[in-house]
């Protein structure tokens, strides 16, 4: 471990630092003056004045124990032999962790690896994470020694004569590497796999000891992908499952020589390896990981939580009052009161010890008002700091009760609007960094990966910004904000000399969405874009606006209204037109186009010569495009200024619960549970041998998910029992599913249901993990079992019967969730052994589908149908785990390669909360195939081509929802849905 460059230990000097000098043990008596006379020649005088020398020597090396002796009346205590690691020990209490003063001095980083070639980036837009996130930098900057050697214009003499590595940015932004502080990557690692889940323990609700690092699985397949997406270091934390789950770590992401997880860590603690730190090194910040709330209901309520909590720390600070008065004794030359008795420790409690001392950054994960206040309490009570609070969802609500937090203000690391899954959730919003940035909180995003893929973090920050906060802020929120509130900032998170080499090249502005790192080093050594791997990047990123944050819309009414309704904000529209309204400035129309070619047309598009055009719309359907049209928009009701945005088809959800469950980890909220006939035998009073169910009776509306999705342009939602999120495996048996229309008030309503029934849905693939689901059957169980229903078929008078046989016929939709190339191909021959002996053709779609790409020409040549679901896609169980990365990895994606042999494609969302997210998965998708698809197709994807898929096209067609956008483009940040346009049902709603 390098030690040039950092400062030794604050310690204060003992008044017994020299009193045993002449003593080995308690018990040993001073060195006999006679002995002295051994083997050495000495005269009678010089023998008198050494014994002089001597015993003045040993009157002044015990005057403070002579001094404490008179004053306690007690005899001469003599100094222990352990007396000065005891002292030492005892200083070492007082040392404050943190860099040296000359820290930003060093030479070489710790992390060095030796033949690592220096390497200077030209001509770049340097966005330096300085000043609050305000300081640009144009010119170079040059990486050396794992280091940041230089910023600016730096002469060639400078670098030319060590075999330097140059990179010409041209003009292109360069930022800190990404910090997510909230992640459990390689503790649940992908593809997750029984054998390596190491997320949370069941072994109690208190767990300090146990530490992420110790089940750190580097083989994560994830790693690649996070930094992909310009993450180079993250905070490891134990699951949320246990009120303190364990000791969290800082770790790079860059697989090092040795390989190992500890050579990975960031400023590992001495405490790692039980050490005691060096009084010539700078005491290092440790970290550690509580929670409370929802997460940790399996060991009691909030009330069980609090006094967990309150329980451990009560047992850390008598291990640190006795540590206290024992060193209080030690240094006092008490020795006769300790004797016998050894330093006061606890390996249990030794880490709260630590948080009581100030020498731990406490991460706080708790999400409702009820449990941030007693967390504020708590650290009141036992007077420790906390670093941050994670989730802190209805933070935004109570800002002057957190900033009681002892010590200060904590950082607030948020989700960008990943809310409304548990109910402590429930009041999250999208405003939340915005509102507590106003209050004075730094305010940082993570992802909680796998709760959100790491790979997209910026995506959180950018969203961050569309709803309101500002360029800068958002970029600090996941560089310098979290470096900081980890206690790193003095080497990751900012750019400037003698920082780590953690850098980001991007294609774009950080902010814009799709922004893709061009290449990312991390301790000055290239992991992500190798010339040699020739991946296009950024294709069509020409423009100068691509290098500059997008203009984002005004959300203050709607900001306002999120904190006056304490979260729960009305979500009904402002105003409904039954007449004639006229859109002004419009810059881009696509228009819904039924009959033989039904898709998407672009009536005018941003290639226009005009600019800008004028939309009338008179009882919901429109009736003029272009200049010709503005005289006819005298007469209208209502005359809108999109200034230069969109008319676009209002899009279709697909593979989420949306209007079936209101909150997904809240039960009393959903459908219930449901029989599953390949696990157990269905009761004969269903009448009904394989319980196939229908979406549309258990259909709810004026759900929040619902209406804040139709708001967000999602009109329409095709809803069945069907989901298999994250790594887990649903039931078999999907049910049928309903299409219904999102802002509807309730099922009465004349248009609220599309169509009752859409199409039959099934789920197969192989088991989850073990510790999840031992039981599902087997995938050959699954397999069997579908062919006999589509060949053989059950009783037609049956529910199953009659539906199976209707998808056997082609009559309805059969829609199979799939992941595996190789299921696939199994289903592929399944299907041509069905129409072989029925005569018939079959309608099948595959969703999920994350391997199709492998089979795309296959999947063409059967005509099957292919819903990615969700579009960004990520190796999440065995089955899933050849997916198409997308650039910067890969050149192609899945989507892409499935309608280049031409497959009709649609695109789904897993979970109901993100449903608004849609029209930004939408042109994510479109940048990350390189531009190979263009808007109309984009819209397609997820409005008239899930028609075609699922049998809806004379169920919506050219009666379709239109969704007028104010700002720009819908599929980017610029943009907000304002109005919605309804043929059906002879309106405009004015949101």
């Amino acid at each position: 471990m390098e030690t040039k460059g950092r400062r030794p230990l604050q310690m204060r000097p003992s008044p017994l630092a020299q009193s045993f000098t002449l003593y080995d043990s308690p018990g040993r008596e001073a060195m006999n003056p006679r002995l002295l006379n051994r083997g050495f020649n000495l005269r009678p005088r010089h023998l008198v004045l050494c014994v002089i020398l001597i015993a003045l020597g040993l009157y002044a090396s015990h005057i403070p124990l002579l001094s404490t002796s008179l004053r306690n009346g007690r005899s001469t205590q003599r100094a222990p032999l352990a007396a000065q690691d005891i002292l030492s020990r005892c200083a070492s209490l007082r040392a404050v962790p943190g860099p040296s003063a000359d820290f930003l001095a060093r030479d070489s980083s710790d992390r060095f690896e030796p033949g690592t070639r220096p390497t200077l980036i030209k001509n770049v837009t340097l966005w330096t994470g300085a000043r609050n996130g305000t300081e640009i930098v144009y010119g170079d900057i040059l990486l050396d020694k794992g280091l940041v050697r230089g910023i600016g214009d730096i002469p060639e003499a400078f670098y030319a004569d060590h075999d330097t590595d140059v990179v010409d940015a041209k003009g292109g932004w360069v930022t800190p590497g990404l910090v997510d502080l909230h992640t459990h990557l390689g503790l649940m690692s992908a593809p997750v796999m029984a054998g390596a889940l190491d997320y949370s323990s069941s072994h109690g609700p208190i767990l300090p000891w146990l530490r992420s690092i110790d089940g750190f699985n580097t083989h994560d397949e994830a790693f690649a992908l996070a930094v992909a997406g310009g993450v180079t270091t993250i905070q490891v934390v134990p699951g949320s499952e246990n009120v303190i789950g364990g000791q969290a770590f800082m770790v790079k992401l860059r697989k090092t020589s040795e390989r190992s997880p500890t050579s990975m860590l960031l400023e590992p603690p001495y405490a790692l390896n039980n050490s005691r730190p060096d009084p010539n090194l700078p005491l290092r910040w440790r970290h550690l990981q509580e929670a409370c709330g929802e997460s940790v209901r399996a060991y009691g309520n909030r009330m069980d939580t609090m006094w967990a909590l309150r329980s451990a720390y009560a047992e850390a600070r008598s291990v640190r009052d006795a540590q206290d008065a024992f060193c209080a004794r030690a240094e006092a030359g008490l020795w006769g009161e300790i004797e016998g008795r050894s330093y006061p420790e606890d390996g249990r409690w030794e880490a709260l010890v630590d948080v009581l001392r100030g020498r731990v950054k406490v991460s706080v994960e708790c999400s409702e008002e009820v449990d941030l206040d007693a967390m504020v309490r708590l650290s009141e009570e036992f007077r420790f700091p906390i670093a941050s609070f994670q989730g802190a969802h209805e933070a935004y609500l109570m800002p002057e009760v957190l900033k009681r937090t002892y010590g200060g203000m904590p950082t607030m690391a948020l989700f960008a609007d990943n809310s409304r899954y548990e109910r402590e959730a429930y009041r999250g919003s999208e405003f939340a960094p915005r509102v507590l940035s106003d209050h004075g909180f730094l305010v940082a995003m993570k992802s909680d990966h796998p709760e959100l893929n790491s790979r997209f973090l910026v995506f959180e920050a950018q969203q961050a910004h569309h709803y309101g906060l500002s360029p800068h802020l958002a970029l600090a929120a996941v560089t310098s904000v979290p470096a900081a509130a980890a206690g790193m900032l003095h080497r990751i998170g900012i750019l400037r000399e003698g920082a780590d080499a953690d850098v980001v090249l991007w294609d774009s502005h950080p902010l814009q969405l799709g922004a893709t790192p061009r290449k990312v080093w991390i301790d000055g050594i290239l992991q992500v874009g190798n010339d040699s791997d020739h991946i296009l990047i950024g294709p069509g990123k020409t423009s100068s606006e691509w290098q500059q944050p997008p203009e984002v819309p005004d959300f203050d009414r709607e900001r306002e209204a999120a904190v006056k309704w304490d979260g729960l904000p009305p979500l009904e529209s402002n105003r409904i037109i039954g007449g004639r309204v006229a859109f002004r400035n419009v810059k881009e129309v696509f228009l819904r186009q039924g009959g033989d070619s039904a898709g998407v047309v672009s009536s005018f598009g941003v290639d226009a010569e005009e600019g800008v055009t004028h939309v009338i719309v008179d009882r919901g359907r429109v009736t003029c495009v272009g200049p010709v049209c503005e005289g006819e928009g005298r007469n209208a009701e209502v005359v809108m200024d999109l200034r230069g945005g969109t008319i676009a088809p209002g899009m279709m959800a697909f593979g989420s619960a949306l209007g079936i469950e209101e909150i997904e980890n809240e039960p009393s909220t959903g459908d219930g549970t449901r029989f599953d006939p390949l696990r157990e035998d269905v009761p004969r009073v269903v009448g009904d041998v394989g319980a196939v169910v229908r979406a549309d009776d258990a259909l709810m509306f004026g759900t929040r998910n619902a209406l804040i999705a139709h708001r967000a342009g999602v009109t329409y939602s095709t809803t069945s029992f069907a989901r298999s999120p994250l790594f887990l495996r649903d039931k078999f048996m999907g049910g049928l599913s309903a299409t219904f229309r999102t802002g509807a008030p309730n099922a009465l309503d004349r248009t609220a249901v599309i169509k009752p029934v859409t199409a039959l849905h099934i789920a197969i693939g192989r088991a989850p993990p073990a510790s999840f689901h031992p039981q599902v059957p087997s995938l050959s169980t699954q397999v069997a079992a579908l062919r006999h229903l589509l060949v053989d078929g059950e009783d037609p008078r049956t529910q199953t019967g009659e539906w199976f046989k209707k998808a056997a016929d082609g009559v309805i939709p059969l829609v199979i969730e799939v992941s595996s190339a190789d299921v696939m191909a199994t289903l592929i021959r399944l299907k041509n052994e069905v129409e072989e002996k029925r005569g018939t053709y079959m309608r099948m779609v595959f969703s999920r589908a994350t391997e199709a790409h492998l089979l795309a020409q296959e999947i063409a040549h059967a005509g099957i149908g292919v819903i990615l679901s969700p579009p960004r896609q990520f190796p999440w169980s065995w089955d899933d785990r050849r997916i198409l990365a997308g650039s910067p990895l890969t050149n192609d994606t899945a989507l892409a390669t499935l309608l280049k042999h031409d497959v009709t494609v649609g695109l789904g969302t897993w979970e109901a909360h993100h449903v608004q997210q849609t029209r930004f998965d939408v042109g994510w998708a479109i940048l990350n195939s390189n531009n190979w698809i263009n808007k109309r197709q984009a819209y397609e994807l997820v409005s008239t081509n899930l028609e075609k898929l699922l049998d809806l096209e004379g169920w919506v067609g050219d009666m379709g929802d239109l969704v007028a956008y104010e700002g720009g483009s819908a599929l980017d940040f610029t943009s907000k849905p304002v109005a919605i346009a309804s043929p059906a049902r002879a309106l405009v709603e004015i949101l």
